[in-house]
């Protein structure tokens, strides 16, 4: 089947779900607020910089997970569904999703977000197949730690191509949207590359590489 492949976050989305877990957290005082604002608001800028250390990123991310039980971050999860994310989801991309559908494609979320933010976000959008940075479980808890690849920069063609050689599907003729400068190597791997409501250096990049540029805004 023909790939329809979809970065999430401020693409399907209208903001940043990683960061919005983040500020969740603080707002319903699960967090010491000032220090994990601070630390969540740096992570984010050097994301937007395309600086990310995704692996000391994810770990801070997972300390939380870590630190609780399963049945509390499920609570947490739907509040934060109801109160952050569902306000994000962009109309336009439910229907861009729909058109790639009705076509026969088959969709992917590729996002460098872990699995437990967005695995609810995907079923809500009704995409099964979510590829993201895994956080690492054991013994039905998890650890704090990043279980294989992340799902980042270069590293998220790797975890496609491990994707496709499970799936016994093709790149050939696959589409990719995404607005991130972080996504150009992936945007360079597929036939059809779209930037969607883009950041500077990605818009720059689609203008001299002759790249679609579309607004779900």
């Amino acid at each position: 089947m023909t790939l329809a492949i979809f970065d999430l976050d401020n693409t399907l989305l209208a903001g940043d779900s990683d960061h919005a877990w983040g500020e969740f957290l603080v707002e319903r005082g699960h967090v010491d607020g000032a220090y994990y604002k601070a630390q969540n608001d740096r992570f984010y800028s050097d994301y937007c910089r395309g600086q990310l250390d995704i692996i000391a990123y994810s770990e801070f991310v997972f300390t939380v997970l870590a630190r609780e039980p399963a049945d509390t971050l499920a609570d947490w999860h739907r509040d934060f569904m109801r109160e952050k994310v569902t306000g994000m989801i962009l109309p336009r991309g439910r229907e861009l999703l729909r058109q790639h559908r009705e076509q026969g494609h088959r969709l992917v979320i590729i996002t460098a977000t872990n699995r437990f933010i967005t695995a609810p976000i995907a079923r809500e959008l009704g995409v099964t197949d979510l590829i993201a940075t895994e956080p690492e479980t054991r013994d039905g808890r998890y650890t704090g730690r990043v279980a294989g690849v992340p799902c980042y920069q270069h590293g998220k063609i790797e975890r496609l191509q491990q994707w496709l050689a499970e799936t016994g599907e093709s790149v050939d003729g696959a589409w990719f949207y995404s607005d991130s400068r972080n996504d150009i190597p992936l945007l360079e791997y597929v036939t059809h590359p779209v930037a969607v409501d883009p950041d500077e250096p990605l818009r720059a990049h689609a203008a001299s590489n002759g790249w679609a540029v579309l607004s779900l805004r």
